[in-house]
């Protein structure tokens, strides 16, 4: 009976002594033996080799880009390696941040080869109308053609950009939606400073009147007239009015689509 015991004891101690948990055993010099731990060890390798390969990053979409004479590809952002295509999106509110990147874009790739046309995708509400002119005015500047393609909604100072585009090249999607509109303030303060912004907005109204004449070949009384409230276009009635000339359509044939 005595020896039973014994026994029992050595098989509870080697057990204990094992200690297979997180919580550390202080009585216990070398808890794991040798090749449980090599298991562990060869684990971790690789574990660390995994690490060293590099993976896509999650949340802002991203691509590998690998610059010329590079050995090896970076992640970079899908907007700025369509960049490099001379393919720009405009796809948020315009505000001075927007139009100064765009602007900044379009110098830089007017800069590098003005024989190549550049692509401004369009989707975007609107915005400020002094950022929408400055867009305009960089277009006018630059010596590559701007072809303007509406996808989505292009509406107030996005519809401005989109007729902006160059003649015959100014494109939208069969789904995409135009909306143009008079441009609309919000002053406060003092009497003569309402007075002020008042007649400074009239003055804006009348030359993006006479713009959208010269861009559409409509007169610009008919200009005033459309502009006086929000006037929603779909693609079709858009190049009906002039906003742009043609649109993207798929025959029958090359449609892939179910």
């Amino acid at each position: 009976m005595s020896r039973l015991l014994l026994s029992l004891f050595c098989i509870v101690s080697q057990a204990y002594a094992y200690a297979p948990s997180f919580v550390p055993n202080k009585n216990v010099v070398n808890s794991i033996p040798k090749n449980i731990r090599a298991i562990y060890q060869s684990q971790g390798s690789t574990s660390a080799k995994r690490n060293d390969i590099k993976m896509m990053p999650i949340g802002v979409p991203k691509v590998a880009y690998r610059v010329p004479g590079s050995q090896s590809a970076d992640w970079v952002d899908i907007y700025n390696r369509l960049y490099r295509e001379r393919i720009i999106f405009l796809g948020s509110e315009i505000d001075d941040e927007l139009a100064n990147q765009v602007i900044g874009v379009m110098l830089y790739l007017d800069s590098e080869d003005n024989s190549k046309p550049i692509y401004l995708y369009i989707n975007s509400p609107g915005g400020s109308v002094i950022s929408g002119l400055a867009i305009y005015d960089a277009m006018q500047h630059i010596k590559s053609e701007v072809i303007t393609i509406n996808l989505g909604l292009a509406a107030s100072m996005a519809s401005f950009i989109l007729a902006a585009g160059s003649k015959g090249k100014r494109l939208a999607l069969p789904s995409s939606r135009i909306m143009i509109h008079q441009p609309m303030g919000g002053a406060q303060g003092q009497a003569e400073d309402i007075k002020v912004e008042a007649a400074q907005i009239l003055r804006i109204r009348d030359n993006i009147c006479k713009l959208y004449a010269m861009m559409t070949g409509r007169t610009v009384n008919q200009i005033v007239q459309d502009l006086d409230r929000d006037n929603f276009l779909s693609a079709a009635e858009a190049v009906e009015y002039g906003l742009i000339d043609r649109v993207l359509e798929n025959t029958d044939d090359q449609d892939t689509q179910l």
